[in-house]
């Protein structure tokens, strides 16, 4: 992990196309602002994760609608 000390109104880029800056520090909290192209997603980190839990969710429960269907399909083979 890259750990950089930034100030208010500093930047980091990372590659060609995202621009990261600091835009204001009160206390513990600091404001973000990120420049990305609009293909790229971004999210929170505990966003990301509930997005990445719905998805297995979703793969699982399209597994096993998947197998309830091939059983029921079963019986109609010839």
């Amino acid at each position: 992990m890259l750990i950089l000390t930034r100030k208010s109104g500093e930047s980091i880029n990372i590659g060609d196309s995202i621009k990261i800056t600091i835009m204001e520090i009160r206390g513990r909290q600091v404001r973000v602002g990120i420049d990305a192209p609009p293909e790229m997603v971004i999210h929170r980190e505990e966003i990301y994760a509930k997005i990445m839990e719905e998805n297995k969710l979703a793969a699982r429960l399209s597994s096993e609608s998947f197998e309830k269907i091939k059983d029921i399909m079963k019986p109609l083979k010839h």
